[in-house]
């Protein structure tokens, strides 16, 4: 049932909020790629641009492997107009510019710095430009902002361990976690145990992709073999209540991107995105962008769409905001005085009517 709009609901853009899904090509500003594209030359891919100038989502489903890969190929088009130094920054500080904008005081990026590599003058000098680019986004901005290095499923388990020890070794550079993206359908979650023990044991936070293309056991996998403390999406979670009540016991966080979901055919429509059998089964989320740059919605779209589509309440909404601020990893300080902006931003006026 979608939701009836009122005039008095609170600002969701003034929701104190964490964003804690957020892929670093996918957060760039459509015109900043048509830019950068001109700028080198690159002729994008005709779906891509049409998306881009219309402002309208690329069709996408990636629920077969053909989808995936044309989702891919997509991607990997806009990854191929970052080549300098300046473009990194112009990047790293427009998305943090737009999360501001949406009410995030703390964003945690995420990365494989081996796509950047080979035009950044190797695997450490693009990590570092990176990182070099958060810390002036966030003196520029005033957002708090990490990184989480995330290897590739689709790539060689040793590949993941290297980049498990190159993110601990800048642990305190600015990497808080490390993740496994790309299609779960391909690698299994057991074969990366290794990195991700390495990168707990130098004290990162272990976030994993699961529960997207595939279900419940992508999650189960998540847990048991890579003692995962968040799970990137982990919607298909809930298709198996005994796997919902574990999640919620154990406090896992599940990155929800719910634009995302709909977008690549994860589920059909907005309101099918079993958003109320995760928050009524008690598990923790962080409602997340993932590409806002294919998927055409920020931050507090998502959080637009609980209330439009689930009939969030401003409290719910709120306790929403609260999850992704737990599950974060920015510092004591900087998670009370955002849990206390919740506070504030659900005492001010407005209406939870639906």
């Amino acid at each position: 049932m979608e939701h009836v709009r009122d005039a008095a609901e609170r600002d969701l853009s003034r929701l104190p909020k964490a964003h804690l899904h957020l892929h670093f090509t996918g957060s760039m500003r459509p015109a900043t790629l048509l830019e950068l594209a001109d700028k080198y030359g690159v002729r994008l891919p005709e779906a891509l641009t049409e998306a881009l100038t219309s402002g309208e989502p690329p069709r996408l489903r990636a629920t077969d492997e053909r989808g995936w890969f044309r989702f891919q190929r997509l991607y990997d088009a806009a990854r191929s107009c970052l080549r300098e130094p300046e473009d990194i920054q112009r990047l790293v500080r427009e998305a943090a510019e737009e999360d501001v904008k949406d009410g995030s005081g703390w964003l945690e990026i995420q990365v494989d710095p081996t796509s950047y590599a080979p035009r950044l003058g190797g695997l450490i000098p693009a990590l570092e430009i990176i990182l070099d680019a958060v810390e002036t986004a966030m003196r520029e901005t005033g957002l708090g902002m990490r990184v989480l290095v995330a290897a590739n499923r689709m790539k060689h388990p040793l590949d993941a361990r290297t980049l498990a020890r190159l993110a601990v070794r800048y642990h305190d550079r600015g990497v808080v976690g490390f993740g496994l993206s790309n299609d779960e359908r391909r690698g299994m979650a057991r074969d990366f145990d290794r990195a991700f023990a390495i990168a707990r044991d130098g004290g990162l936070l272990s976030a994993p992709h699961g529960g997207e293309l595939t279900g419940p056991a992508s999650v189960r996998d998540c847990l048991d073999d890579l003692h995962a403390n968040r799970v990137g999406h982990g919607v298909r979670a809930a298709e198996d209540p005994r796997l919902l009540r574990r999640l919620a016991d154990r406090g896992v966080t599940c990155e929800v991107c719910p634009a995302s979901n709909v977008a690549l055919g994860v589920y059909e429509k907005p309101e099918d995105v079993p958003l109320r059998t995760l928050y009524e089964a008690g598990v923790p989320m962080a409602l997340g962008a993932d590409d806002p740059l294919l998927f055409g919605s920020r931050l507090a779209a998502q959080y637009e769409l609980a209330r439009r589509h689930h009939a969030f309440t401003d409290e719910e909404l709120a306790e929403l905001a609260r999850q992704s601020v737990r599950g974060s990893a920015a510092p004591e300080d900087v998670k009370a005085k955002l849990l206390a902006g919740v506070d504030d931003w659900l005492s001010g006026p407005g209406s939870s009517a639906a």
